[in-house]
């Protein structure tokens, strides 16, 4: 039997090889924000309540009303909350992902195959036919109104940092930027 070491690189084969960590869910949360439809209602939720908690208070402080306390204690409360729950979010992804070990990625003209110390799972373009860069991550999304489902792929993971060009190439060729 020949083998040709330098067979996957001519075929556009990017492996990757990572444990992961918050951060990279983290970040895939929130540009999973950016590309759902409703994340522009959280965003603007956010904003209102805390304009309104402003002014609430300053109102309150100036002595042009009484205070209203539910506004005084809960909009501060609910805004901290929704700033806080990707960070929340991140730390339940990890602590789900943390118990497989270390993630093996291979990613290929014919999809991606993600491997760890308990399971293997492919994924087709056609199931997560979009995909984000960070500064961190590649980060490819389903298409559904809430992209549900979403891989992450850190690039701490490539082995050489001029892989994410290789990676880069092929996510072009198969997924939607954005």
């Amino acid at each position: 039997m020949v083998m040709d070491m330098g067979r996957d690189a001519g075929q556009g084969v990017v492996e990757l090889a990572y444990r992961p960590v918050a951060g990279d869910f983290l970040g895939a949360l929130r540009e999973r924000e950016r590309v759902r439809r409703r994340g522009w209602v959280r965003r603007w939720a956010i904003g209102v309540m805390a304009f309104a908690s402003v002014l609430n208070a300053l109102l309150t402080v100036a002595g042009s009303r009484k205070p209203d306390w539910f506004l005084l204690i809960w909009m501060p409360l609910a805004v901290a909350l929704l700033l806080c729950m990707p960070r929340v979010q991140a730390r339940a992804f990890l602590k789900l992902a943390v118990r497989n070990g270390t993630y093996r990625a291979t990613v290929a003209d014919a999809g991606l195959t993600m491997a760890t110390d308990n399971s293997t799972t492919s994924v087709d373009w056609a199931a997560q036919p979009r995909y984000r860069e960070t500064e961190d991550a590649f980060i490819t999304y389903s298409d559904d109104k809430n992209a549900s489902c979403f891989t992450v792929l850190p690039k701490r993971g490539l082995p050489d940092p001029a892989d994410a060009d290789r990676l880069r190439a092929i996510l072009d060729r198969h997924l939607t930027r954005g």
